[in-house]
């Protein structure tokens, strides 16, 4: 059946809703929006094999006077990336004060040749997808599992291979880390994020 999932951002103003449908693998469409750097809205398709593998990962972020999009695809253990853009978004972060983000998309899909997972920019909804695949939420004493993500920044949307590491600690707690930043996250009985610190906590119906 159906699902629909709601995050309050705690990092900064925003928000995160997505409906998803994982009967046979996983289709989800979702919305996010935020004020940091600067306002904006994030819209998401993403589909995931039986095996819990990312196919394809859409992506739209549109502010005032500028819109990108980018799109990933997977086949034969290469990622395929399309972008666009409308306007100029560097023009508006620097009228913000932040410094320009760069081209949407990757210079060398072949970059992302090792990851199986997508990972979407404040969205606690992608670190269920390897929670998920690896089942981590169902027992704790599995050992640290280190995989390759293709990281995809918003708002800018650049692409870029990021190594994660996601260890099981048991009564719905998982340990995420990136680099030098560590959280435990809280999860539910299915592996969906219901609190990210620092970042977001699930609202759920009352």
């Amino acid at each position: 059946m159906p699902k629909s999932l709601f995050w309050t951002r705690t990092d900064t103003t925003g928000a995160e809703h997505v409906t998803l449908d994982d009967g046979s693998g996983l289709t989800a469409q979702g919305t996010i929006l935020a004020v940091d750097p600067l306002a904006f809205t994030c819209r998401y398709r993403l589909t995931a094999g039986p095996d819990g593998t990312t196919g394809r990962l859409e992506v739209e972020v549109e502010g005032a006077g500028w819109r990108r999009s980018v799109r990933l695809e997977r086949a034969t253990d290469r990622w395929r990336v399309t972008t666009g853009e409308e306007g100029d978004l560097d023009r508006a972060l620097r009228a913000a004060g932040h410094p320009p983000a760069g081209l949407p998309g990757t210079d060398d899909p072949d970059r992302l040749a090792d990851a199986v997972d997508v990972d979407l920019g404040g969205s606690p909804l992608f670190n269920s997808l390897p929670i998920r695949r690896l089942g981590l939420h169902r027992a704790a004493g599995q050992p640290e599992r280190r995989l390759t993500v293709a990281w995809v920044l918003v708002p800018s949307l650049v692409v870029v291979p990021a190594e994660q590491t996601y260890t099981s600690l048991g009564s719905g707690r998982v340990r995420f880390a990136s680099d030098t930043f560590t959280a435990e996250l809280e999860v539910d009985p299915e592996g969906w994020v219901v609190r990210y610190p620092g970042l977001a906590e699930r609202a759920d119906p009352r």
